[in-house]
């Protein structure tokens, strides 16, 4: 295995992953697609889990905790070993990775998320899209060296269309949009050695939305 990079290392370059990217850039495109992909799983959970549980005999929240206990323990088993695989970055080979963050993270927001709206899909969706689809979205406009000011409003622009037509179509309260979109978009920013923004645009959104649910 080649000399493994460092955080600090990737840190000098935070605009382009792709070099420390397995695969290069086919590993990138690869890990953009499996982001992108993850669109799938809220409308799964809210329109279709009861047919997905008819063949497990097991409850939609309970198939999300073994969704959540499955990529935990093969998180732990990666790092073990001490592997990075197609798509991830050579330093994920020492710390939990995107995806498990990513995963778990959107695992916690399908069990936690007030159910209500259309399927009780109000909160959890448009949280689990404005990951899925805004975060790709602001990675590539820095890759591409746009000014940090155009990615702020491309990335708030973006999330706000998100939760509009989440609050047109499942029911999300419209006095809480503007200010979840703009969390979002300021929860990717931090960046953490310790916890990858997969999390934090989930996490800290949710947070929020908890605190106002008994008001909303």
């Amino acid at each position: 295995m080649s000399d493994v990079v460092s955080v600090e290392d990737i840190e000098e370059n935070l605009n382009d992953h792709v070099p420390h990217s397995v695969g290069g850039l086919s590993g990138h495109l690869f890990r953009r697609f499996i982001h992108l992909a993850m669109v799938i799983i809220p409308i799964i959970y809210y329109w279709e889990a009861d047919f997905v549980s008819s063949f497990t005999g097991l409850e939609p929240k309970q198939i999300v905790s073994v969704c959540a206990f499955a990529i935990i323990l093969s998180e732990v088993i990666r790092l073990r070993i001490g592997i990075v695989v197609f798509g991830q970055r050579e330093y994920e080979s020492s710390q939990p990775s995107a995806f498990f963050w990513g995963g778990t993270s959107v695992c916690l927001t399908l069990l936690i998320a007030p159910d209500e709206g259309m399927n009780g899909a109000a909160y959890g969706l448009p949280l689990i899209l404005g990951l899925t689809l805004v975060d790709p979205i602001l990675g590539e406009l820095r890759r591409a060296n746009v000014s940090t000011e155009k990615v702020i409003l491309c990335g708030y622009l973006s999330t706000l269309a998100i939760w509009i037509f989440c609050a047109y179509f499942v029911g999300t309260p419209y006095i809480i949009v503007p200010f979840v979109s703009a969390l979002v978009v300021a929860s990717e920013w931090p960046r953490l050695p310790w916890i990858d923004d997969n999390a934090t645009m989930l996490l800290i959104p949710l947070g929020f939305v908890m605190l106002l649910s008994p008001f909303l």
